[in-house]
This record gives structure tokens, C-alpha cells and sequence, in this order.
């Protein structure tokens, strides 16, 4: 059996393509565990460079989907600007999500930063035509209450490390953060639904290092300056840097079998994965509510993945119908002639 094969057997299966989804989806969001994890790292080695570690990250993506796009020879099938808007989006989000963490507390960010999902929705919804159902809408909703229960378990313990310096200005920030997030995933939907993924991911690389590069300069040169660098602080960073270049390589498949909603539906449960790290790598208890997140939450992505169904572009529609008005029309002639 070969590998077409083998691909088409498995789109044309919908049981295996559902779980083929979600489980991309949780190696997703157990690689945006293992960013938050070398980031808090970072942090606690007492280095603030948030956009020095995206610059890393887009670097990566630059030069090694770059270097296929090269030998491909194949020119941009996108206009450039667009894929500076995509970047800029994605850098700007990363941004400014992360520095809110210095405002506001960890619970606040974490609830805050479920915005993402409305605002896809909304997204696509206007400009990529997505319709939900009910059945979709109601297991997006199952998704972000079953992220709550950790919020509720994390308040009780006390462990949202209180109410932050400037709550209003880092909620802010979150928010702003996630529309920045919607724009990106939204855009970089459409993209791969239509264009090449090599090329999209490419492109990301490239504009995003160029917006983070001129950002550094401005905002963390002298940080970067002051840094003491050791070995410790090296492997951290090469830990995110590894970490995010596996969730930008994977995330298109995600976007482009299921969409924006799924792939941010997916992420929730990121927090989740890093409970697991705390556990076996820091031996820290875990309230029974973190295992009650994470399956009403897997709930949620399975009624979502189960109830979606795909719309026909409205070209191809149009193109179907002049076909058929074409073949009409030569039937008629030839009957007319007889």
C-alpha cells in the first residue's frame, strides 16, 4: 500500500480523521506546554526577553522552510504584504499575551487569553463563510468551561500569584493579544486551505523575524545587554526555540483539516499538560478538578470534531453549475442539428 493510498483511505474514513485530528491537536497543545515551561524558566533565571525568544523561533522557521521553498524554485503564490500583515499579527500576539504577565495574575491571563476563540469564530465567520452549528457552537462552549475548572481549582489553592501590579493594563493587554491571535490563525487558515504550507510557514518565519528584530532594538537591547549568560539560560531558550518550532510545523495540518476554531479549541488544554510536568518532574499535588477539566474538555473537542461539517466554496458551486449549463447546452445543439 502506498502513501496515496494510505492518505486517502484515511480522509475518506471519518472515525480515523477524527481522531487523527484531535490527537494532532493535543501534540499541539503539549508542545505549547513545553513554551510555557522553558518560559516560565526563562523568567525564573530572571531574564525578560520575550521577543528575543520569538526571534529564535521565527529565525528557525525562516531558514529551514525557507531552504525548501529555495530548492523548490517555486515563486510566492501570495502577495508579500500579506504575509507581512500574518507575521506582524503573530509577533504582536505572542507579545503582547506574554508581557501581560507582568500586570496582571496568572488566572486572569489564562481566562482572558480563551478570547481567542470568539473572536475566530467571528473571523471566519465574516471572512472565510465558516458556518457552526449548534451542536459546534455547544462544544466550543464545553471546551472553555471545562478550561474554568482549572481557574477554580488554581483560586482556591492560591495559587493565581495574587491580583498583579496593574490588573486593568495587563487585561488589556490579553485581550488585544488575542484579537492579534485570531488575525494570525485566521489568515494563516485560509493560506493553507488554499495556498502551499511550505510557503505560509516560510513567510511567517520571515516577517515575523523582521517585525521582532526591529522590536528588539527598540525594546530589549539593553536587556539583552545586561543578561548574564549561562548554560542553564542557553537551554532554556533552545528548549522554547525547539518547542515552538514543532507548533508552528504542525499547526497548518491542524488549520487545514479542521479549521482555526478546532486548532484554538485544541490549545485550551495546554495548561492541563503542564500539570502533568508539574507532577513528574516537581512532584506537586493535583486537585481532583484538573482531571475533570480535562475531560469535560475532551468532550467538547470530540462533539465540536464529530459535528463539523465542510461547506462548499461558493466557486466551486459556480463552476459546477456553467459545467452543467455547458453540457446542456452542447446536448441541446447536437439534437437541434439531428
Amino acid at each position: 500500500m502506498n502513501w496515496n493510498t494510505m492518505r486517502s483511505c484515511w480522509s475518506n474514513t471519518p472515525t480515523l480523521k477524527v481522531i487523527g485530528i484531535l490527537l494532532l491537536g493535543q501534540l499541539l497543545s503539549f508542545s505549547v506546554a513545553l513554551m510555557s515551561i522553558t518560559s516560565s524558566l526563562i523568567a525564573q533565571f530572571g531574564v525578560d526577553a520575550p521577543l528575543t525568544q520569538s526571534l529564535f523561533t521565527y529565525g528557525s522557521l525562516a531558514l529551514v522552510y525557507g531552504s525548501i521553498l529555495l530548492y523548490r524554485h517555486q515563486k510566492p503564490l501570495v502577495s508579500w504584504y500579506w504575509y507581512l500583515l500574518l507575521g506582524f499579527a503573530d509577533a504582536q500576539g505572542c507579545y503582547l499575551v506574554i508581557k501581560a504577565y507582568q500586570y496582571s495574575s496568572i488566572t486572569s491571563v489564562t481566562l482572558l487569553d480563551c478570547w481567542v476563540v470568539p473572536w475566530v469564530i467571528l473571523l471566519t465567520w465574516i471572512f472565510l463563510g465558516t458556518r457552526y452549528s449548534l451542536w459546534q457552537l455547544g462544544g466550543g462552549t464545553l471546551c472553555v468551561l471545562g478550561l474554568s475548572l482549572v481557574l477554580v481549582s488554581d483560586t482556591w489553592d492560591g495559587s493565581s500569584n495574587g491580583g498583579g501590579s496593574k490588573p486593568l493594563l495587563g487585561d488589556v493587554l490579553v485581550i488585544v493579544g488575542t484579537i492579534f491571535y485570531a488575525i494570525s490563525n485566521v489568515g494563516e487558515e485560509f493560506c493553507v486551505k488554499n495556498k502551499d504550507r511550505i510557503e505560509v510557514v516560510t513567510m511567517i518565519g520571515v516577517y515575523g523575524f523582521l517585525v521582532t528584530a526591529i522590536e528588539v532594538s527598540v525594546l530589549e537591547l539593553k536587556t539583552l545587554e545586561s543578561i548574564k549568560w549561562s548554560a542553564n539560560i542557553v537551554l532554556a531558550f533552545a528548549g522554547y526555540g525547539v518547542s515552538s518550532f514543532i507548533f508552528y510545523s504542525l499547526a497548518p495540518f491542524v488549520l487545514k483539516l479542521s479549521g482555526s476554531t478546532m486548532f484554538n479549541l485544541s490549545l485550551l488544554t495546554s495548561d492541563m499538560w503542564a500539570v502533568i510536568f508539574r507532577v513528574f518532574f516537581y512532584h506537586q499535588k493535583v486537585d481532583w478538578l484538573y482531571f475533570l477539566s480535562f475531560l469535560v474538555v475532551g468532550i467538547g473537542l470530540i462533539i465540536y470534531s464529530t459535528t463539523e461539517k465542510k461547506s462548499v466554496p461558493a466557486s466551486v458551486t459556480t463552476e459546477d453549475e456553467n459545467l452543467n449549463n455547458l453540457e446542456y447546452q452542447i446536448i441541446n445543439g447536437e439534437n437541434e442539428s439531428t
